[in-house]
Formats: structure tokens, sequence, C-alpha cells
């Protein structure tokens, strides 16, 4: 709370200068636990490697902010004094460095529209990897990846994996949203961190049979999902996490197709754990979403998301998914560079984009897979030559989901009106109901599975 030297008239204006100081707080396991991360650099020269993360526990954590995801400021100016051994990779574009008379430099930055826990701090030695990618759209992009010295070769085969992936998101999604600053990318001593235009990544270079850099990717995603649209409330934050988590086998199935896609989701559903719902319709803080603890759904909000998001789009189809996702990141249908802006976003907003492109009421598909945490159950019952199917819902709550069903090899759709469907099947047919795991449904062996692999 300011207390302004004299009345201020509703409209006006007025400018402050906010001086602080202190010691932030240590992240005790970054970036699970927020605050500043003081490490040292491998090898001989041991040099300073510092980084700063804030999702969690809050901007405030280390400067002055509306911490709170609507608290976004218009532009951000950074000014980092530091060694002069030492770089520093920050948010947006690069104004300037200053050299002092005892050798330390000043790295000044400026970025625009920043989330509040994305404007981060992060210094070392760096070497810099830079290109120029050439987007469908027409327009030229800077890539940067700052990044420890003696690891050229491991850097150089990260950075191949910048131009692919900024692809595979505009062909998909749309415009990379910060053309006009860069892609970056910063090594840093914490796995990694959707930090708007300088994402903080520690993935060391881990290879993952899908052939790309999933942490790398992940983070990427979140300048779309996350950056150029944001939760407006951090209950609403599967739209960060659950998006940026499906971009990944839709980047599999980009590459390498349908198989791909496949192992991926099957590898996210064996840990969707449903003990929460993923939207509470409450204004919430982050702990309250990301810490089962705190009765929040947790990791649900990624692994369970990305499941819902697979379902709707089984079921509405790739056009008409697509376009409910650009109404979400860019409230338009049509992005193209210069003619949208940052935007703020709520679960209600993405059901209403939904119905928008469909031309239907689908709050019901929202209601069953959002709001509650059960899973829907796929009864079947097959008696002469009918199968029966029935969707057992928690409060009795409509779901009139269709299902695919293979009789012998044959794939047959059953509507499910009023959640229950029938289809005649010749005696000793081999029937397999949704053959090809279109759909997030209860699933005994996975919950088998569960039981024995975390002694749940």
């Amino acid at each position: 709370m300011i207390t302004l030297p004299r009345p201020l008239k509703a409209g006006g204006k007025v400018m402050l200068k906010i001086t602080y100081g202190g010691t932030p707080h240590v992240a005790v396991r970054a970036p699970w636990d927020d605050g500043m991360v003081w490490a040292k650099t491998p090898g001989p020269d041991r040099l300073p490697w510092i980084a700063s993360t804030a999702e969690g526990y809050g901007c405030d954590l280390f400067w002055p902010c509306l911490d709170f995801p609507k608290g976004e400021p218009d532009t951000v100016d950074l000014h980092v004094t530091v060694p002069k051994d030492l770089k520093v990779a920050g948010n947006g574009k690069l104004v300037g460095t200053d050299t002092l008379p005892d050798g330390r430099t000043i790295w000044n930055w400026h970025t625009r529209s920043p989330n509040p826990y994305s404007v981060t701090l992060q210094i070392a030695p760096y070497k810099l990897l830079q290109a120029d990618y050439k987007s469908r759209y027409g327009n030229t992009i800077p890539m940067e990846y700052w990044y420890l010295p003696g690891r050229d070769e491991k850097a150089k085969k990260l950075f191949d994996e910048f131009a692919p992936s900024l692809d595979f998101y505009e062909s998909v999604i749309g415009p990379y949203p910060w053309s006009d600053e860069k892609v970056g990318v910063a090594e840093t001593p914490h796995l990694g961190m959707e930090h708007q235009t300088i994402n903080a990544y520690g993935n060391n270079y881990k290879q993952y049979p899908s052939g790309f850099d999933e942490i790398f990717q992940h983070e990427l995603g979140h300048e779309w999902f996350g950056n150029q649209m944001s939760a407006s409330n951090w209950d609403d934050y599967w739209l960060h996490e659950g998006f940026a988590q499906y971009m990944q086998p839709l980047y599999g199935r980009w590459r390498e197709g349908e198989a791909r896609y496949a192992i991926m989701m099957e590898d996210f559903r064996l840990t969707v754990f449903n003990r929460a719902p993923v939207v509470s319709g409450q204004i919430r803080t982050e702990e309250q979403v990301y810490e089962e603890g705190n009765g929040g759904p947790g990791q649900d909000i990624y692994v369970k998301g990305a499941w819902i998001l697979h379902t709707l789009r089984n079921l509405i189809g790739d056009e008409k998914f697509f376009d409910a996702t650009r109404l979400l990141v860019y409230g338009r249908l049509d992005p193209k560079p210069g003619n949208f802006t940052p935007r703020f976003a709520t679960t209600p907003d993405f059901i209403k984009y939904v119905n928008q492109v469909t031309g239907k009421d689908m709050q019901w598909f929202f209601d069953v897979y959002l709001y509650q945490a059960k899973l829907p159950d796929l009864v079947e019952d097959r008696q002469g030559d009918t199968l029966t199917l029935r969707w057992k819902v928690e409060n009795d709550k409509p779901f009139p989901l269709p299902v695919e069903v293979s009789v012998d090899g044959k794939v047959k759709m059953v509507e499910m009106s009023g959640g229950t469907g029938s289809l005649k099947v010749p005696a000793g047919a081999h029937v397999v109901v949704d053959p090809d795991s279109r759909i997030l449904k209860y699933s005994a062996a996975v919950e088998a599975y569960q039981r024995y692999a975390y002694r749940r």
C-alpha cells in the first residue's frame, strides 16, 4: 500500500520510484522450491553459476511486483551488474552493455508483457550460439542459446532443435508471439522453467526415446501457453501445463507418426491419479493447485490435462480442435505477426471457444473431465448378439460421449445418447471397445499398475 503525498484525481497518473534490497531466499530444490540458486560451474574454474525461479513462491522473492497471474507489467527493464567474467542472459532484447572502471559489466535487457514469475536472472560465464529463423509467416526471428563453456558439441545438438520445434508450433498453433525479441534459452543449474524469451534449461542434454529434448520442447510451448496466453487465475493453470504437455506427443506425431504419439500418451496415462478436480472454479494459490498435499490436482494438470485434450481432439476433429486452441491463444482464427497481443484466458473462455467452433454446447464434456476428479467408467455388457455400453459417471452427470468399437477388425461408432448405446455383434465376433485409446476413462489395469508401481 502506498500513501500518496496528495490526492490523485480519477484517471490521473503518478510515477513512483521504489528502492528495495536484501538477501533473497535461497532455493532448496529449484525449480520446485523457488528462490535464488547459487552454484558453481563444472570443471576447474568453478565460476559463479546463478539462476532464479519464482513460479511457486512468487516474483516478490527478489523484485517488487504484483504477485498474481494477471499482474503482468507492460514492460520490464533489467539492469544487472556482474563481475567481468560473467554474462547475463535476460528476458527480451539486449539493449546494450556498459563497462564500469573496475571491469564489471552492466547488462541492460528490455522486454514486454512478461508473466510476473517469468522475469529471471540467469548469470554464468556463458558462451552464445545465435542464428536467425526464417518463419513460415515471412518474418525473421533471432534464436539464442546461452550455454556453459566446454559443452559446445552438446549445445550445438540442442540448438539444432530450435528451428524444427519452432516450425512445429507455428504450423499447428500459430506465429511465435515474441518474434520482435527472440527465442532464447539459457543453461541453468536447475532442471528448467518457462521464462519468457529466455527459458531455463538444465536437463543436461538427456536422451529421450522420442528423439527430441522433451524439457526444451515443453518449455518452448509455454511461449504460447503461458506467456502469449496467460491464465487469469492459478486455478486455470491446466491451460498452461496441459496444453504444453500435450504438445510433446503431438510433436512426436508430427515427426514420426501415430506410433510415437501413442507411446507418449500411454506414458502420460500411467501417471494420471485423479485425486482432485483439475479445475475447482475458485480463485486459488499456486500451492493449492500444484501440491496434492494442499488439496490440488498436482501433476494431473499436466498429464490428465493432456489426456483431456487428446479426448477432445478425437471427439471434435483436428480442424475444430486447433481452431479453438488458436482462439484461446490469440483471440482470433487468423493470427499473423503484428495482429495480436498478449492476453488472459480462463477455463470458461476455452469452453466458450470449443462451443463456438463446434456449434454445440460442450459443457457436459468439461463438467465431467475438469470439474470433478473421478474418471467416467465405460461399462460393457454383451448379451447374445448385442453389446450394450453405458457411461457410469460420478454424480450421474450427462455424458453422451460416443465410443468406437472394433468388431472383427471393422470399426464402428456407437452413439451414446443419454449415456448408453448398443451395437449388434455376431456370435463369436472379436470385439475391442475404444481400440485406438481415443478416450480418457477409468482403467482397472492402470489402477492396478499404479498400486504396484507407486505402492499407493
